[in-house]
């Protein structure tokens, strides 16, 4: 029964992207569609490409862990997405046209003006460390799934989900990626708020545990402890500038904010429903999405349901596994290894790079070293601290420094990568994102202040 649901969505998902393949002919429409997505694939593909198995089974154990409290990470979220869309999306469409850019790694060199293409580099190789981690994440929530719900060992599931990702990846690219969002955003957006609305109808008295703990100092870091990450997140922010035409991110920004609170609210509650009915006694809390479902409805539609599951790990995973390969292929190998390469061998090496860096993350995945929660904050919090300063500098500095720029990427990576040591060493937060976002802008404002300073001196 499983298997057969498990099947049906699958032969849904492969018939998506047969649709969408034959758009692919050049490097650039693998990396950002050729700059032709509408406002509603746009908003569905930011969205829909950052909620992974995290949603589903990270966010609603958290809260039914952490209880209310935790509402604190979602509306960090919802308020510094709605930034994201508000001063980053048009600003990045344009400029990266302008300046004839598809990647975030092309971006900061051409606006920097950094002609040896090292500071392209190490954008790239902290992307390569952050996403293995992030894409690891993925591959442990579709292991995890496997195990529980199809008796399929942890390995076995988490090569299976390979199976899936690496085709669409492989074989589509971006414009592939966005029509697979826009079905399967749909489609997730439905099931998760379809099961609290069933659990409320068959247990119309549930009490709620509505209690807002936790101290101040601690919803403050969960609130920007995550939401100031959006800035940072290279497999969001290239979405922006794949849309068609600028004129329309408001429309694709009201579709995509309409739904992350929708689906954010659903979780929000499956996460206080499953403490009002397991309090304690889920083995793993990770699971409790997943217990609700087979509980509440007859086997077929409940497998079928759970590939909303697998649908948003997919989503996600296959999103930063497209940046991060596009990312190898042009800031790597065009740059320094082949610059004359021609557009098909591009997009061969990038498929060569889509099973490289598969293998890496399986090999993350298959030890288990964290949760599926603290991998995804991990790699967050690499990702924002180390870009997010950087992209408001560039998009708001009309012409950035060198230094300014050198600065905020060593600070917000080197603190993030020694930041676990940090914390063990001196009992300090667990979640690195804050401080190294705050560090990665003030190395901004010093290396300004220190150039003006200079400047002054020979003036």
């Amino acid at each position: 029964m499983a298997l057969s649901a498990l099947a049906t969505y699958l032969v849904l998902l492969f018939f998506v992207g047969y649709y969408s393949i034959k758009k692919q002919m050049s490097s650039s429409d693998f990396i950002i569609g050729n700059r032709s997505l509408n406002f509603w694939l746009t908003a569905l593909a930011a969205h829909a490409s950052d909620m992974s198995s995290w949603l589903f089974l990270a966010y609603p154990a958290a809260v039914y862990l952490g209880g209310l409290s935790q509402i604190s990470t979602a509306l960090g979220l919802i308020v510094f997405m709605g930034l994201n869309w508000q001063l980053v999306a048009k600003k990045l469409r344009t400029q990266t046209e302008a300046l004839s850019c598809q990647t975030l790694s092309t971006f900061f060199e051409k606006k920097i003006k950094d002609p040896s293409g090292k500071i392209r580099l190490f954008t790239a190789v902290f992307s390569v460390v952050f996403y293995t981690i992030y894409i690891a994440a993925g591959i442990y929530g579709i292991g995890l799934l496997s195990e529980t719900l199809f008796n399929i060992p942890y390995t076995t599931g988490c090569l299976l989900g390979l199976g899936v990702i690496v085709p669409y990846v492989f074989f589509g690219g971006y414009t592939t990626l966005a029509w697979i969002d826009l079905f399967q955003g749909l489609f997730l957006l439905a099931v998760i708020c379809l099961v609290p609305a069933i659990y409320f109808i068959k247990f119309p008295n549930l009490e709620l545990n509505l209690t807002f703990t936790g101290s101040i100092s601690t919803n403050i870091i969960l609130f920007f402890g995550w939401g100031l990450g959006y800035f940072g997140q290279p497999h969001i922010v290239t979405k922006f500038m794949g849309i068609k035409k600028p004129s329309e991110i408001n429309r694709s920004k009201l579709v995509g904010m309409s739904w992350m609170i929708i689906s954010l609210s659903a979780a929000t509650l499956i996460g206080l429903i499953g403490q009002s009915l397991y309090f304690q006694t889920l083995q793993d809390p990770q699971t409790l999405f997943l217990k609700l479902v087979t509980s509440a409805f007859t086997p077929f539609i409940a497998y079928f349901m759970l590939c909303a599951v697998s649908a948003a790990t997919v989503n996600a995973t296959s999103s930063q596994l497209l940046v991060l390969v596009s990312s190898l292929t042009e800031d790597i190998y065009h740059k320094f290894i082949n610059k004359k390469a021609s557009s098909t061998k591009l997009v061969k090496i990038s498929r060569l790079g889509v099973l490289g860096v598969s293998s890496m993350s399986f090999l993350i995945a298959f030890f288990k070293i964290s949760s599926i929660y603290n991998l995804v904050l991990y790699a967050w919090s690499g990702l924002g601290g180390t870009f997010g300063p950087l992209v408001l500098y560039c998009l708001f500095r009309k012409k950035p420094k060198k230094l300014a720029a050198w600065s905020a990427l060593l600070t917000g990576a080197t603190l993030t990568l020694v930041w676990p040591a940090l914390a063990g060493l001196f009992n300090m937060v667990q979640e690195p994102l804050l401080p190294t976002f705050l560090c990665s802008f003030m190395a901004i404002v010093m290396a300004e202040f220190y150039k003006s300073k200079k400047s002054a001196a020979f003036s």
